[in-house]
């Protein structure tokens, strides 16, 4: 669910994979959809997009007025290294993905459940690898090892913000590196059926929040600083796949986040359908 593979697809085949889900985090819930439309280009290179959309749900205050669009992400994996039988060395990918502002993320007045964007353009960077072991019942079990490094540009703020800003508030916010690794192992239990297990951590440099408020009298203004902590969010999410056909396949999983440094514990059932054209 977490741990995208290392390979690449086939010249001239497609890759659609929706993803629903619902990110519950205490009295507050964010339904949200994330698609990956995957082709391969060339042997060697896949490109696609991965557009977003949610509805939120807060606790004491009001839901998202409707469905929202998210940011887009633009995707390019290139193989390195392709699994060979007669070596150790795992099948290796190098990604790269960039995210754009297409969400919205400020001017939210009385609904922040409006926000589905963060405002800034996203570089990552990311090293894929998969390696294959035959069990002593002759069933594979795959492993991926995956790291990945994002950097955020700066966003202009005006008013309320999913930054937590206000209505008076003007500046800007600068979202600090993410680093990220994955670890999971997928069973076969028979050619239709797959029993996954995933762990991951993600670590969030602060995030940097500055500008004014804009006080009642005439041209007043006052200073601001709303930074956010950086936080630290481990997640285990176990999953089962299930496989009609070589083409179409479904996936249950489940993330778990518990109480971290600045992460709020949640829980996020999930439901993909993996569609290869």
């Amino acid at each position: 669910m977490i741990a995208p593979g290392s390979g690449t697809l086939t010249p001239g085949h497609f890759l659609i994979e929706p993803y629903f889900y619902d990110v519950n985090a205490g009295r507050s819930n964010s339904y949200g959809n994330l698609t990956y439309v995957l082709y391969g280009l060339v042997d060697g290179l896949t490109v696609g997009a991965s557009p977003t959309a949610g509805f939120n749900t807060l606790g004491g205050a009001p839901s998202s007025s409707g469905i929202g669009l998210g940011d887009v992400s633009a995707i390019a994996q290139f193989r390195l290294l392709r699994r060979r039988s007669d070596s150790w060395l795992p099948a290796t990918a190098f990604n790269v993905t960039e995210t754009f502002p297409t969400g919205r993320y400020d001017r939210l007045g009385e609904r922040p459940s409006d926000g589905f964007g963060s405002g800034v353009y996203t570089t990552t960077m990311s090293l894929y690898t998969q390696s294959y072991f035959w069990m002593p019942n002759g069933r594979i079990l795959r492993m991926r090892v995956n790291v990945s490094q994002a950097f955020s540009s700066t966003a202009n703020l005006d008013g309320a913000s999913v930054y937590g800003t206000d209505g008076a508030f003007r500046g800007t916010a600068t979202p600090g590196a993410a680093f990220a690794a994955d670890v999971a192992w997928e069973y076969s239990l028979t050619r239709s059926w797959v029993l996954a297990l995933e762990f991951n951590n993600r670590y969030q440099a602060a995030t940097r929040v500055r500008g004014f408020e804009l006080g009642g009298a005439a041209g007043a203004t006052a200073p601001a600083r709303l930074d956010a902590p950086a936080s630290d969010a481990f997640a285990i999410a176990p999953a089962v796949e299930y496989s009609w056909t070589s083409n179409l396949g479904v996936l249950l999983a489940m993330r778990v986040i518990p109480q971290g440094h600045h992460t709020t514990r949640s829980i996020t059932p999930v439901i993909a359908i993996n569609i290869l054209r």
